[in-house]
């Protein structure tokens, strides 16, 4: 992918950049109640990107579905999902193998019982804090792909920001099969540069 016609910027993260993590918690992990199939595997690259990130002096941010017991999106209250993710629960908990620095920026999602919130931006103060903070792109990874971070890189894009979808650093639950290739076609589509941590470290 390098210097193709694709990727015409500099990939280096500079000032501007921010990473923005999805959800990479227990539940989403093998183990837990809504395991995303080898959701695990990104987080050695995903601590890559990290220290990168931190190197430069780079904002990090980090998404969490914070549900309360009895959201919307759980089967017993008619939704599609096993209850995952409860505010305060183990399965809450970013993985322990995450290297999230201590001044990472933590979005809680999804708070409100009566409502889904899959994407980042339905958080206002994700969007507000990027705008304070002078962001104007976001490389975006983590879980799952033909969901959370498929519905973030959406509205991200259409907030005016450029993203860079981190390939390496992010897996589908493909409740259907090919749901993931799926969204990211779709992300790419509405503009999403796919990247691997190469494309930022050469």
């Amino acid at each position: 992918m390098k210097n193709s016609a694709l990727f015409p910027l500099n990939l280096r993260p500079h000032s501007g950049d921010a990473l923005l993590l999805i959800d990479v918690q227990n539940d989403f992990l093998p183990g837990g109640s809504l395991a995303v199939p080898s959701g695990d595997e990104i987080i050695p690259i995903l601590n890559r990107y990290i220290e990168a990130f931190s190197k430069a002096s780079l904002p990090v941010y980090a998404s969490r579905d914070w549900h309360p017991p009895d959201h919307r999106s759980f089967r017993a209250q008619g939704g599609i999902w096993p209850p995952h993710c409860i505010a305060g629960s183990r399965g809450a908990e970013f993985s322990p193998k995450l290297d999230l620095p201590a001044n990472a920026v933590i979005i809680s999602k999804a708070t409100n019982l009566n409502a889904d919130a899959y994407s980042d931006f339905d958080e206002p103060d994700l969007e507000q804090s990027l705008h304070q903070n002078g962001i104007s792109r976001l490389f975006i990874g983590g879980l799952a792909t033909d969901y959370c971070v498929l519905y973030t890189v959406r509205d991200a894009l259409s907030h005016g920001f450029e993203v860079h979808l981190l390939l390496d650093g992010i897996r589908a639950i493909n409740v259907k099969p090919g749901d993931g290739q799926r969204a990211i076609e779709e992300m790419t589509s509405l503009g999403a540069h796919p990247i691997h941590f190469e494309d930022i470290a050469a």
